[in-house]
């Protein structure tokens, strides 16, 4: 399984996109990008977005994989992490419940 910045620089490579290329049309220096990609540097929510219309690929499916790594980092080593992300789903899904009550 693919990390989020493993997955940009996937989708970069095989698009024949240089990496001063797509760091220039996300507005960032590309030692930046190029630490996104070896996953030294996190990527921001806004850049995903650009990443995925830049691409044309699901920006729904590429968000999941960047809030995924997100939650890994956080969580990673963690002894109770699989249970805390059972409790949290459930949080999510009661905040998600009654924010539509609202």
């Amino acid at each position: 399984m693919l990390t989020i910045g493993e997955q940009i620089r996937k989708l970069r490579v095989d698009q024949g996109l240089p990496l001063r290329r797509l760091a220039a049309e996300l507005d960032i220096d590309q030692s930046i990008l190029s630490k996104i990609e070896r996953g030294e540097r996190k990527a921001s929510r806004e850049q995903i977005i650009q990443i995925a219309r830049i691409f044309d690929v699901d920006e729904k499916e590429l968000l999941i994989h960047y809030l995924s790594d997100r939650l890994l980092g956080d969580l990673k080593g963690e002894e109770w992490a699989t249970d805390a992300l059972k409790v949290a789903e459930k949080k999510i899904r009661y905040m998600s419940h009654n924010k539509n009550e609202e």
